[in-house]
């Protein structure tokens, strides 16, 4: 099996773009439905609390985080927690386009620590969005490439 069986004609690149479109709409969704954690400590509590609350996961660094061990031991035990609980995680590598989008939302408070984003289910099990659904889809073609923990490249705008 080859990529281009697993993503039909997209490329790898073109997949993780379609990703990123479809991460940009589902954070919009998530702010606007109060689904959204942000924050390393505040996403660890909301897992130990109610893990099957917990329906996605976004770990987001760059270049100026890539050293800073005690973060790369938080997003382990986050990757970890996930994987042991069915989450679908996946990573972003520019946390200055992700703070663009999120200053999109207007009813998302300015905060310090955009490294790990919750989206979590509201109190019913109603709430489908289809920018989900495309993540999940998306993580799951890429776990068949034993990739378990893709990246997502954001559009720019």
């Amino acid at each position: 099996m080859t990529l281009e069986d697993v993503y039909g004609q997209q490329t790898t690149a073109e997949a993780s773009v379609s990703a990123g479109e479809a991460l940009e709409e589902l954070l919009g969704s998530a702010i606007s439905q109060g689904c959204l954690t942000a924050g390393v400590y505040e996403s660890a509590k909301v897992m130990n609390v109610d893990p099957d609350s917990v329906a996605f996961c976004v770990l987001v660094t760059d270049e100026e985080y890539e050293c800073d061990i005690a973060l790369q031991i938080h997003f382990t035990l986050i990757q970890s927690f996930c994987f042991d609980n069915d989450i679908d995680i996946v990573r972003v590598n520019d946390l200055q386009r992700l703070t663009e989008i999120m200053g999109k939302g207007k009813d998302f408070e300015e905060i310090e620590d955009l490294h790990c984003l919750l989206i979590t289910n509201p109190g019913d099990e109603s709430w489908k969005d289809p920018a989900l659904e495309k993540l999940k889809l998306f993580c799951d073609k890429s776990r068949m490439i034993n990739d378990w923990l893709p990246a997502i490249t954001l559009p720019e705008r």
